[in-house]
């Protein structure tokens, strides 16, 4: 534990410290101006290591710069400011102790120092010290485990997948370090796919969590299960594991989930309560993913009616998340957007999704996770054997 103490009065740098070595506090550094502070403190090298420094007792009537203006400039520095300042100082001038309190000042003391005083309010500053000091370390951990926890969210999902009969490009903005949207595609065998995109209800680290929950059982679902309709059915099952009676709301998501088939022509899914995607059928018809249940997590038994799309030569599937539409305050005019660019024939090389539909100056401050899904599928090529 170190104290700095600062006056320009030697008899009262010699008072305080007498007084703090008699109270235990051993590690005291004297210094006779706020210069001599600065110089300790290396206020002017904001790269340097953060001082080991618990506490300041600073005389406010300085010559050449008095405590108000060195305590205000400690203030200014990232790395200092959290280094509590008690004033010592002999004014009675209560517009002047104000502004010391309003720079950034703890608490003060007038002179002549009353010992019980002094001992008393440096034991309160250095137990609040203290705590913050716990504090921002739990803080800190927090953050380190959310980063590696946001590390592990991303690994789980997808890269672009290109390949001669399907193409799949995605945008993914979490609002919030872990996001509450995720996709998932699953190879099933050359001409067989499983897409997936669901939103978890609400955003930021609990729905996060309950998202990632979900992921490590949906994986296993779609593989061994495939039918979109038994799919679902199976994640509704793992959300009824989370019901409590206890909790205020219990957590439900919406999803598409399809599966296309570029040999027999198919896209079959079920969209369970999520915003309808726009489908794009052989450069001609464009149709919605009608809902064919409710959202997942509601109920424990949840009914769910699968659809099947035909096509002959290609599909184009454009699926988002309801975040994408609640990002203009006009969700109408950016449903016609999205329904515009599902109409038209995509490019191929697509690399951002999102900027095809929000400007990049406009995502800054997203208030909900973001995901769009682009999807383009032709139909496999029969080879005749002769």
């Amino acid at each position: 534990m170190t104290i700095l103490m600062v006056d320009d009065n030697s008899v009262n740098l010699f008072v305080i410290d007498k007084i703090l070595k008699g109270a235990g506090y051993e590690n005291t550094v004297s210094l006779s101006s706020a210069g001599q502070l600065f110089d300790y403190l290396q206020i002017d090298k904001p790269q340097a290591p953060k001082p080991d420094v618990d506490l300041i007792l600073l005389d406010i009537m300085m010559p050449e710069t008095d405590g108000i203006e060195a305590c205000r400039r400690i203030q200014e520095s990232e790395r200092l400011k959290d280094i509590p300042i008690i004033f010592i100082t002999a004014l009675e001038d209560a517009n002047k102790l104000a502004e010391a309190l309003d720079v950034g000042g703890m608490d003060y003391i007038t002179k002549p120092i009353n010992k019980v005083e002094l001992l008393a309010r440096i034991r309160v500053a250095l137990r609040l010290k203290y705590e913050k000091d716990w504090h921002m370390e739990q803080e800190k951990k927090i953050r380190d485990e959310l980063d590696l926890a946001m590390q592990v969210q991303r690994s789980l999902l997808n890269p672009p997948l290109l390949q001669e009969n399907i193409q799949i490009n995605v945008s993914h903005l979490p609002s919030f370090k872990l996001a509450g949207d995720m996709y998932y595609w699953h190879r099933f065998n050359d001409h067989r796919y499983g897409v997936i995109l669901l939103d978890m209800m609400g955003h930021g680290l609990s729905s996060s969590l309950v998202c990632m929950y979900i992921s490590s059982v949906m994986r296993d679902a779609i593989k061994m299960l495939e039918d979109p309709e038994l799919v679902i059915k199976e994640l509704n099952r793992y959300m009824a594991l989370l019901y409590n009676q206890k909790n205020f709301y219990n957590y439900y998501f919406t999803c598409i989930y399809l599966v296309i088939d570029t040999e027999s022509k198919t896209v079959e899914y079920v969209n369970a309560g999520h915003p309808p995607g726009f489908v794009l059928v052989d450069d001609s018809e464009l149709c919605m993913l009608e809902r064919g249940s409710c959202a997942v997590g509601f109920f424990d038994q949840m009914q769910v009616t699968k659809s099947t799309i035909h096509f002959e030569n290609d599909i184009q599937l454009l699926l988002f998340t309801d975040g994408v539409v609640e990002a203009n305050k006009d969700e109408n005019l950016l449903l016609e957007k999205l329904q515009y660019i599902a109409s038209q024939k995509w490019n191929q090389t697509i690399t951002s999704p999102i900027h095809m539909v929000i400007p990049e100056e406009e995502l800054g401050n997203q208030q909900d996770d973001m995901c769009i899904l682009m999807i383009q599928a032709q139909a496999s090529k029969v080879t005749s054997i002769l």
